[in-house]
C-alpha cells in the first residue's frame, strides 16, 4: 500500500459559512465537490486544497483525515493485522470510493480510502 494524498478534514457546521470564509480568506475559490454534507476547497494558483464536512453520510463518526491510498483492500487488511481499531467497516459508497475508518493509536479518526474506477 502506498499513500497517494492527505486531506485535511474540517468540522463545519454549515459548508456555505464554510466556503464563504476558506474562499475569500484563504483564495480557496475552486470547489471541486459538495454533495451537502462534505465539500472540497482548492487554490487555483498553488493546489492547497481542505475539505469541509457537517457530517458523515454512512459513517459514525467524522474523520480528522482522509488519507488516499493505491490499495484500499491491502490498508484494511494491515489496520486489522496490527489490531488498530476499525471504526467504520471497508465499503463501497455510492459516490465512487471504496473506504474504511480507522482509529490511530493516538486517537485520530482517519478515512482511508481509493477512488474506484
Amino acid at each position: 500500500m502506498r499513500v497517494v494524498n492527505i486531506i485535511a478534514d474540517l468540522e463545519v457546521d454549515d459548508i456555505q459559512s464554510a466556503r464563504g470564509f476558506y474562499a475569500d480568506y484563504l483564495g480557496l475559490s475552486t470547489q471541486e465537490f459538495n454533495l451537502g454534507w462534505v465539500a472540497r476547497f482548492t487554490s487555483p494558483e498553488t493546489g492547497a486544497h481542505l475539505q469541509v464536512l457537517t457530517r458523515d453520510a454512512t459513517a459514525p463518526a467524522r474523520p480528522v483525515i482522509s488519507v488516499q491510498v493505491d490499495d484500499v483492500d491491502e490498508a484494511y487488511a494491515l489496520a486489522r493485522e496490527r489490531g488498530y481499531e476499525i471504526v467504520h467497516p471497508l465499503t463501497d459508497e455510492e459516490w465512487g470510493v471504496r473506504r474504511f475508518f480507522v482509529r490511530a493509536p493516538d486517537g485520530n479518526l482517519l478515512n482511508v480510502l481509493q477512488h474506484r474506477v
